[in-house]
């Protein structure tokens, strides 16, 4: 589990081919690694993968063909990359709970200077429109954003500063893809309003 909280902004150093996926040794940047071990979950771009070896001030992971097919940003060397360590029960919840599952590939339809923030505007696959909501939270490529305002299969967030700074997402532009994970309460009351009219009939 995470919080959309991002550590620091990684770079991917090295992407091995393997049968079915790709290993990744990945350059953490300013994250600490010291408290990284085998076994450990680490959100790379949103997607939650588990660290296979610590050395060498890199660490590694190996991502399924699965998850390749349903993400991106994971394959090209050289790419930066959004990291945060799983979430430890007595931290703060800074974001909102977020999964690391990936649940659909968004496509970048603005983003344009608004005052000292960015405006953010993103077209969501269709079967994700349902989890929007004013107000509610997203996660792009591993950041927790405020949703603003929804239109059609568009929303739009807005960028601080400090967001721009500390994440990959100032690279974006029109055009562009993104990892996106609704808010998992929005799936809950989904799953549970549904259990509820099939009990019903």
């Amino acid at each position: 589990m995470f919080t959309g909280i991002v550590e620091a902004v990684g770079r991917i150093a090295k992407a091995t081919p393997l049968e079915a996926g790709l290993r990744l040794a990945i350059d953490p940047g300013v994250m600490e690694l010291t408290d990284v071990k085998l076994g450990d979950s680490i959100a790379v771009n949103g997607v939650c993968l588990t660290v296979t070896t610590v050395e060498d001030g890199l660490f590694a992971v190996d991502v399924s063909r699965e998850t390749l097919n349903c993400t991106q940003g994971l394959e090209q060397k050289g790419s930066e990359v959004n990291l945060e360590k799983a979430l430890r029960l007595d931290e703060r919840l800074g974001g909102h709970l977020v999964s690391g599952h990936v649940d659909g590939v968004g496509e970048v339809t603005a983003f344009e200077a608004a005052g000292e923030c960015w405006r953010l505007v993103v077209r969501a696959p269709d079967p994700l429109v349902r989890y929007l909501a004013p107000k509610g939270s997203i996660a792009v490529d591993g950041v927790s954003l405020t949703v603003n305002r929804v239109r059609g299969s568009e929303f739009e967030v807005n960028l601080i500063p400090h967001t721009l700074e500390s994440t990959n997402l100032k690279r974006l532009a029109p055009g562009a893809h993104v990892n996106l994970e609704v808010d998992m309460v929005a799936r809950y009351v989904e799953q549970l309003l549904g259990s509820r009219e099939r009990t019903a009939t």
